[in-house]
């Protein structure tokens, strides 16, 4: 078996009586935290990682029935808290990270002082009076184009996620981040994603949480934002000016104010 630091491909920076741990979403791996993580380093112990199956992980450890559902990943959360954080942790996740973090949460309270969630969705099928943003036939399409043609589904799927029309950079990265995932795990990766429900996890959270949205997310509409601040106990929801899935990638700035006014009160 791989070591976690392997198997996570982590990195350590900074240094602080407490831990920032940073953890990326769907398609992605650590570097697309590079505009935000480093304002934190000369306060916090900063970790960040790639989601097993993403990035430079140990792909050899990727499990599918571990990897089944979002515990397989939280467990790896909790592993890598235990090895390599120092004081309370502070976590930050990026959309499925979000719901990643929020388990081990619940697992595990005691080790976190704060959550960070940027673009949460507990989850995406729109169900009664709950609109998670897409139809179960939405989903059932994405899953499908996404097997018949992985690449052009990600050249294409990738720019809307990332929005941003005036940056045809960052749309690119994206892009190329999603490409250079194995296919397979990719996509088995996005059922896990997709076709997930949290929703009656999110009472069982009472870690405090700052639910960061932008104000135009084509994958986690304002109405899932609302929804978490109704639910989640001890959240604060923050609106960002921003078009797409990745604040901190497109509005950084904007993103770490939001988190600092939020860490302010919630680390007193």
């Amino acid at each position: 078996m791989p070591t976690v630091q392997r198997r996570n491909n982590i990195r350590l920076a900074g240094n602080g009586p407490a831990t920032m741990v940073f953890a990326h979403g769907f398609g992605c791996d650590q570097t697309m935290w590079r505009f935000l993580a480093p304002a934190y380093e000369d306060r916090f112990r900063t970790i960040s990682f790639d989601l097993v199956g993403s990035g430079g992980s140990d792909l050899s450890a990727y499990d599918r029935t571990k990897y089944g559902t979002l515990q397989g990943y939280a467990d790896d959360l909790l592993e890598i808290i235990d090895e390599c954080a120092t004081g309370p942790v502070v976590f930050v996740g990026h959309s499925v990270s979000t719901m990643i973090g929020m388990l081990a949460t619940i697992q595990a309270p005691e080790k976190f002082v704060a959550q960070v969630m940027v673009g949460p969705s507990p989850c995406y099928i729109n169900d009664g009076d709950y609109v998670g943003g897409f139809s179960r036939e939405d989903i059932d399409e994405l899953l499908e184009t996404m097997d018949a043609n992985y690449l052009g589904w990600s050249s294409s799927l990738a720019p809307a996620i990332m929005g941003v029309p005036d940056r045809p950079e960052l749309r690119a990265e994206l892009t190329d981040s999603f490409c250079r995932n194995d296919p397979e795990i990719a996509k088995h990766f996005a059922r896990v994603t997709f076709l997930s429900d949290h929703r009656a996890d999110v009472p069982r959270s009472t870690v405090p949480a700052l639910i960061l949205q932008c104000s135009d997310d084509l994958v986690a509409p304002r109405t899932v934002g609302d929804f978490l601040h109704r639910h989640l106990p001890n959240s604060t929801l923050q609106i960002i000016e921003n078009v797409g899935h990745c604040p901190h990638m497109s509005a950084p700035t904007a993103s770490s104010h939001a988190i600092d006014n939020f860490l302010a009160h919630a680390l007193r």
